[in-house]
């Protein structure tokens, strides 16, 4: 059983502000702006604004959002699917297998102050997919294949690009109600040991931006910190 984690959702480049995390835990997943043509109509911030506990800009309602990943209950999403079209992600994803995890982790900016959160934003894991069958792409999806992922975001675009595209389980996949954080409470930038000990990464340099990869051992821990009723004191 092997796991990676990767960098997805709204940030200070695109769209410009990142999805909020409280004191306790609570965190909104805010997507990125769709970036390029669609075949047929996407939600846009402003479709999503009500039903999120955030109060997203004005100044980008109308924008089209990129809904990738797709987390099922989230507005606008009906299964537990991912695809990409840069190689930077797509190559190692395309090397899970059926049963691997897909952890993911966002920038968030801290709303409330708390002694575990860092001072401003830090990374924090949340969610995860376990892998309902073997990574396949736009490219090579069969029949019985376009039902399932008929509502990413990358198969709604014009040119359907995803050079990998991922399912999750149902009932073994999930967008978390509390984030995990990966920063320290020291600062955003700083890893903590889900990262430097549990990873393969070494946690210096811009880290937050990066593919971590996790052996058995580190995405046990991964999922026990959620089993755990991980709570802010730990």
């Amino acid at each position: 059983m092997r796991a990676i984690a990767i960098n997805v959702g709204a940030n200070t480049n695109e769209p410009g502000f990142r999805g909020p995390v409280t004191g306790d835990g609570r965190f909104t997943y805010l997507p990125i702006p769709e970036s390029k043509p669609t075949r047929e109509s996407v939600p846009t911030y402003g479709d999503l604004d009500p039903q999120l506990d955030f109060d997203v800009p004005e100044h980008v309602h109308e924008t089209p959002v990129h809904l990738d990943p797709e987390f099922a209950g989230y507005p606008g999403c009906e299964r537990y699917t991912y695809g990409d079209e840069h190689g930077v992600k797509a190559g190692p994803l395309s090397t899970l297998e059926p049963g691997d995890y897909l952890f993911f982790y966002a920038t968030l900016t801290v709303e409330e102050a708390a002694n575990w959160l860092p001072p401003t934003w830090g990374a924090f894991v949340i969610g995860h997919f376990r892998l309902a069958r073997e990574p396949t792409s736009s490219d090579a999806l069969g029949e019985d294949e376009r039902a399932v992922f008929a509502n990413n975001a990358h198969q709604k675009r014009d040119q359907p690009d995803a050079a990998v595209l991922i399912e999750g389980e149902p009932d073994e996949s999930a967008l978390y109600d509390r984030a995990i954080p990966l920063s320290t409470p020291e600062a955003g930038t700083s890893a903590n040991r889900l990262v430097t000990e549990y990873s393969s990464d070494s946690g210096k340099g811009p880290w937050w931006r990066r593919v971590l990869r996790y052996e058995t051992g580190g995405t046990e821990r991964l999922l026990d910190a959620r089993r755990e009723e991980w709570t802010p004191s730990r």
